[in-house]
């Protein structure tokens, strides 16, 4: 994790100035800007192992500066605002990022978030090559590459955040098993992470988006009242191919 690039996009010196501190003495590289379209040309040219993003920025806002860089990469994306409503936090998760901080907070805190992210990015990046090399899931309609990290809705490839790519992974890899929020939650982003279920809720939300045919009516990421979600298949249209 040491040497590991971290961008921050903050149009306040101070808080980036701080920021760099903390994470340069636990032996993050960083890399600041305070404006919107050098962070999208820095996100494509360093290619960052995460990303700490305003949402008030020079130039564009952060929310846009997600949005276009979620069309060239998969990168880790925390939202670290003073914008604490949730629509803002809806709004941030909805556009690509993977979790939110509001100001003020702990720097060590921020940087434990960080690591918590990082780590669990490395462990699922480990997990998928040593058990799931070459392994396709495929559904009526649907096929996840996991290798690939790749997903197709009939024959067009639609684009998932990393976050996103796990939450489907881990549902479609247990279809008709009904997750509760918080398991769910804890599988994906950590026994260490700080955020809550809303995060999740969010990512649900533009899974269907992205993978129903009606995500007002979902037939493969489900609710189960009073509990969570589940991928739900009927006998025999779902199948893993090595």
């Amino acid at each position: 994790m040491s040497g590991s690039k971290i961008l921050v996009v903050d149009d306040e010196s101070d808080i980036t100035e701080l920021i760099t501190l903390y994470m340069e003495r636990d032996g993050f590289v960083v890399h600041s800007t305070d404006n919107g379209e050098d962070a999208i040309k820095l996100a494509r040219e360093l290619q960052p192992d995460m990303i700490l993003l305003d949402i008030s920025l020079k130039s564009i806002d952060g929310f846009e500066v997600c949005r276009q860089i979620r069309t060239i990469s998969n990168v880790p994306i925390l939202f670290i605002s003073c914008k604490s409503d949730d629509i803002d936090i809806i709004h941030g998760l909805a556009v690509g990022g993977d979790d939110y901080m509001t100001k003020p907070f702990s720097p060590s805190q921020l940087v434990a978030r960080v690591k918590a992210h990082l780590r669990r990015q490395s462990v699922n990046r480990q997990n998928l090559a040593a058990r799931e090399h070459d392994e396709v899931l495929r559904f009526d309609g649907l096929v996840i590459d996991l290798p690939g990290r790749t997903v197709h809705v009939g024959e067009k490839e639609v684009f998932l955040s990393t976050k996103e790519f796990e939450l489907l992974v881990r549902l479609a890899k247990s279809p008709n098993r009904a997750f509760a929020l918080d398991d769910l939650y804890t599988i994906v982003w950590g026994h260490d992470s700080m955020g809550d279920t809303r995060t999740l809720m969010v990512h649900i939300s533009n899974l269907r988006k992205k993978i129903e045919p009606d995500p007002t009516n979902p037939i493969f990421i489900v609710t189960v009242r009073g509990i969570g979600y589940k991928f739900n298949i009927k006998e025999g249209t779902g199948n893993v191919q090595r």
